[in-house]
């Protein structure tokens, strides 16, 4: 199985859509509609633990959706950043929350039958109130209007399952990543 051409279908600021042509196991070629990030070298996921084993989620309206999505916070590199100061400033930005100890938990596709996407995780312990000075420095995004959910870890479930039934989704993502953060809370 090998790649044989890739043809550009569409490109905007962030988003490429891509045609890819391939040769198959059997020798046959076969084409793949795909689409690939641009203008950015990685995507993190951060998922905030404070010091009383709190885990702090974030709701935000998603247009593609035409819903509001809970997930954890998360963001592009698309700064030319350390992927882990990406995840140090999309906390602040997105939670208005700061971490010393930001650890790498994991890495992967997120959708590999349809993106090139490559999701780094995070954990950041002990999160706590960011200083004026952090908040002014990474102010929130001004397209992105987020409420911040801090829930005990053994509520954690029970919360998500009342937020998904007064109507939002939820990113199925936090339920492994949640799971995987575990050895990190007290």
């Amino acid at each position: 199985m090998k790649i044989l051409k890739k043809e550009v279908v569409w490109q905007g600021k962030y988003l490429r859509v891509i045609l890819l042509y391939y040769q198959d196991s059997n020798g046959n070629i076969r084409q793949w509609e795909a689409v690939e990030r641009v203008n950015c070298k990685g995507i993190v996921v951060v998922i905030p633990i404070t010091e009383n084993n709190e885990v702090i989620f974030i709701r935000q309206f998603r247009p593609v959706l035409g819903g509001y999505v809970v997930e954890f916070p998360a963001g592009l590199n698309d700064r030319q950043e350390q992927l882990i100061d990406v995840a140090k400033r999309e906390l602040i930005e997105e939670t208005g929350l700061f971490s010393e100890e930001i650890i790498f938990l994991a890495e992967g596709p997120v959708s590999s039958g349809l993106s090139t996407e490559v999701l780094t995780v995070f954990v950041a312990k002990n999160v706590q109130e960011a200083s004026e000075k952090l908040k002014k420095f990474y102010p929130p995004d001004e397209s992105e209007t987020i409420e911040v959910f801090k829930i005990p870890i053994n509520k954690a479930l029970d919360k998500l399952n009342e937020l998904k039934n007064q109507g939002n989704y939820l990113d199925l993502k936090i339920f492994g990543f949640l799971e995987l953060a575990r050895k990190f809370i007290n």
